[in-house]
C-alpha cells in the first residue's frame, strides 16, 4: 500500500470527525473485521471490540452515556506504510454523573488495502 493511500484514509477520517460525518465512514474505510481497542474497558464491557457491528455498538454506548459538546481531530501523522496517528480533543459530559471534562486521546490506526483494520486509543 502506498503512503498516498494511507494519507488519504487518515485525512478522510480526520475530516469526517471534524465535520460530524464520522458514522458514515464505518462502511467505507473500515474493514469488516476491524478491531478497536480502548486503553480500558467501559463499565461491564471489554476493552476490545471485534468487527464492524461491535464497533457500532461501542459508538452507540458512547453516545448513550455522554453528551459530546465538541470534538476535534488533528492529523493524520503517518508512520511507515500502514499506520497513522490522530490526536483527538473532546469536550464531553458524562450523563450519569453530570461531570464535564475536556480530554485528549491519541488514536493509532493500522491500514491494509485502503481499509482500517485496527484502531487503538491512548488516554
Amino acid at each position: 500500500m502506498s503512503r498516498d493511500v494511507l494519507k488519504a484514509v487518515g485525512e478522510t477520517l480526520v475530516a469526517a470527525n471534524n465535520d460530524g460525518s464520522y458514522k458514515q465512514l464505518i462502511d467505507t474505510i473500515y474493514d469488516v473485521d476491524c478491531v478497536s481497542v480502548e486503553s480500558a474497558p467501559p463499565p461491564g464491557g471489554s476493552a476490545e471490540a471485534c468487527g464492524i457491528e461491535a464497533i457500532k455498538g461501542k459508538w452507540a454506548w458512547w453516545e448513550d452515556n455522554h453528551d459530546v459538546h465538541e470534538t476535534e481531530a488533528h492529523g493524520p501523522y503517518l508512520h511507515g506504510d500502514d499506520r497513522f496517528g490522530v490526536v483527538f480533543t473532546i469536550d464531553v459530559t458524562d450523563k450519569s454523573s453530570g461531570e464535564r471534562v475536556k480530554m485528549q486521546e491519541i488514536a493509532l490506526y493500522t491500514v491494509n488495502d485502503g481499509k482500517i483494520v485496527r484502531e487503538e486509543f491512548f488516554y
